[in-house]
């Protein structure tokens, strides 16, 4: 049985981890698999939900690969991970993660490669390499540091903390916080908003807002220009704001759960996504 399977619809592709019995801990399988996903998404896929089959997104690395691996070995693995998760979150698609259960070391890892997280009341999040004389290898002292700061990781791995769901909302870990049973529900409702947006705005920002935030200013500025001036100049820009201006497309409007205030989904959502277990 395939460890990951992928199903797409209306432009949103859900990806789904596969292997329940171990929690989700990555093979290399599974990673390679996610890899040539990445690679060549499809042309009608504009957003992608990473979602987990069971009560557990992801325990990591499967650490029954790593006892035999040699330091050559172990520093190839480490890179191929740092190729996969770069090639998700440098892609072309916007990725959506659904948490839920264990994300824990080599799967906080994956979770940290998506642009938004979502998670269920039920996360909680562990950095447990260095009770096992570890270091973390797929990109997380990276990726992290600029999720919650450096001196929070650290913590998590010098101590072993565990942070569950509402400390890691709080940390940064997660961008949406829904009811439990909820994250793939609105993990799939966000994707679709996401596939809906003109290509080239979702290009930019995954392509262009993480390089502006790492640049001097002068040079961000100039890149927020030029990227502003190819966007605004696109076709589908120019027809979505002739839209908004004839008074054909709607004002934005405050509402419960939405980016501005990521609180729990309904109760109509939270059984959605109960059912869609």
């Amino acid at each position: 049985m395939s460890t990951l399977s992928i199903d797409r619809r209306d432009g949103v592709a859900l990806l789904t981890l596969r292997r329940p019995a171990k929690r989700n801990a990555l093979d290399d399988a599974t990673v390679l698999r996610i890899e040539e996903f990445f690679r060549k998404p499809g042309p009608d896929v504009r957003a992608v939900v990473l979602d987990a089959e069971g009560d557990h997104f992801s325990a990591g690395l499967d650490l029954g690969e790593l006892t035999e691996r040699s330091t050559e070995e172990a520093l190839e693995h480490s890179l191929m991970w740092h190729r996969v998760f770069d090639t998700l979150e440098g892609g072309r698609v916007p990725v959506v993660a659904a948490l839920k259960g264990a994300v824990i070391g080599g799967g906080l890892e994956l979770a940290a490669a998506a642009h938004l997280r979502v998670a269920d009341p039920t996360t909680f999040y562990a950095l447990p390499e260095g009770q096992r004389g570890l270091f973390v290898g797929g990109g997380g002292s990276v990726r992290l540091p600029r999720l919650i700061g450096a001196h929070r990781m650290a913590d998590m791995m010098l101590t072993g903390r565990v942070l569950d769901a509402a400390e890691g909302q709080a940390a940064g870990l997660s961008q949406y916080l829904t009811a439990e049973g909820g994250a793939r529900a609105k993990a799939l409702e966000l994707a679709a908003r996401i596939a809906a947006n003109a290509p080239l705005t979702n290009f930019a920002v995954l392509q262009a807002l993480p390089r502006i935030a790492e640049a001097a200013p002068a040079g961000g500025l100039l890149l927020e220009s030029l990227m502003s001036a190819v966007a605004a100049g696109s076709a589908d820009a120019q027809a979505r704001m002739r839209a908004f201006l004839d008074g054909r497309a709607a004002k934005v409007a405050a509402t419960r759960g939405d980016a501005d205030a990521p609180a729990e989904t309904s109760a109509a959502q939270a059984a959605a996504g109960r059912a869609a277990r």
